[in-house]
């Protein structure tokens, strides 16, 4: 196996919780050989945490003085179509975090450079890296492909707003102010009322919106969006149709994420742990019921490995070539279709209602 060389560029609370302390366990496929961090004194701080000998004042500095297999971008979604660009034409490997930009005008801008380049950008839809996940994913697309379950019949993803730190540390904070960065600006599709829900949708259910898809194994369209903002439907290519229950309730202390998919005889149900849970994979169970005996009902035990550690893994083997990302930019900018889609039909249906 390659030991890949790695440049981090940003090292904020999401870079340090969410991807550097997950690269920096896999000493076996790669080493951080340098960050690119606007802030000085965080830069030191994050640096000597992490024994990581060459600090970049920004992305551009770390192009030009180092050679990397790859970068890991941990910015906000709104910085991608502003530093990606350089990154992307520099021919570098690039993992950035979900969304893959805030617009879809900038998402398919970003997509195609890639792929004019023939460069993997990966985007960070860590709960697809779930032990639980892949293990469900696995068993539906068996279960698909021979039928002995009958047909799919219904995915619904639910996620209510909860504690998804989960008990993490709190990441190092210099206490430095802000840079004045440049980030991308509201697209032209809604007024400031609709762009702000926009941007708060994509920024919290875009993982969901994405996981549907992941599930049905296809492209899905919008079918239904309630006015309440508790319920988004849609309908898949071969007419399964989804759901993705919001904020029906919320919870102080727990996280209820649940991913449910439906055949005629039998289902997957996965129960998710906060998105920040140390070393802590989902719950699986599969129930079976195809006529052939009493239903049968499994419950396996997942390995004590978060999505988040699982997906850097996962990156280092699309950048050394061994199976293809988990999510590329192009299937990323159909998220971004979806929830402009959901914003547009939610107001019309508030303003008619």
């Amino acid at each position: 196996m390659k030991k890949l060389i790695i440049g981090f560029v940003g090292t904020g609370g999401m870079g340090q919780m969410a991807h550097l302390s997950n690269y920096a366990q896999l000493t076996d496929e790669c080493e951080i050989v340098a960050i690119a961090e606007t802030r000085p004194e965080q830069a030191k701080l994050v640096a000597g945490r992490y024994g990581i000998s060459k600090i970049y004042a920004d992305h551009r500095d770390l192009i030009a003085n180092e050679k990397v297999d790859a970068i890991i971008a941990a910015q906000p979604y709104r910085r991608h179509s502003i530093i990606l660009p350089e990154i992307l034409k520099a021919g570098i490997p690039v993992f950035t975090e979900k969304p893959i930009t805030l617009t879809v005008e900038a998402g398919e801008r970003l997509a195609a450079l890639g792929e004019d380049n023939g460069v993997l950008h990966m985007v960070g839809y860590h709960k697809r890296s779930d032990p639980a996940i892949e293990y469900a994913k696995d068993i539906v697309d068996k279960w698909k492909a021979s039928g002995e379950y009958g047909r799919m019949t219904y995915v619904r993803v639910s996620m209510p707003p909860g504690d998804w730190v989960g008990g993490m540390d709190k990441p190092l904070e210099s206490g430095e102010p802000r840079p004045n960065d440049e980030f991308e600006p509201f697209g032209t599709a809604f007024d400031d009322a609709a762009n702000r829900k926009y941007d708060e949708f994509v920024n919290y259910y875009i993982h969901q919106v994405n996981m549907t898809r992941h599930m049905l194994g296809e492209p899905y369209k919008l079918a239904y969006a309630d006015p309440s903002g508790v319920l988004l439907s849609g309908t898949s290519d071969s007419g399964v149709c989804s759901v993705l229950e919001m904020a029906a309730y919320t919870t102080s202390i727990e996280w209820h994420e649940t991913v449910l998919i439906t055949f005629e005889k039998g289902f997957v149900k996965v129960e998710l742990p906060p998105p920040l849970a140390r070393q802590q994979a989902g719950r699986v169970m599969v129930m079976r019921d195809n006529g052939k005996g009493a239903p049968e009902y499994t419950i396996p035990v997942m390995p004590n490995m978060h999505a988040m550690r699982n997906q850097a893994r996962n990156f280092l083997a699309a950048v050394r070539g061994e199976r293809p990302p988990t999510c590329t930019a192009r299937e990323a900018v159909q998220d971004l279709k979806i929830a402009e889609a959901y914003i547009r039909d939610m107001y019309q249906h508030a303003v008619t209602k």
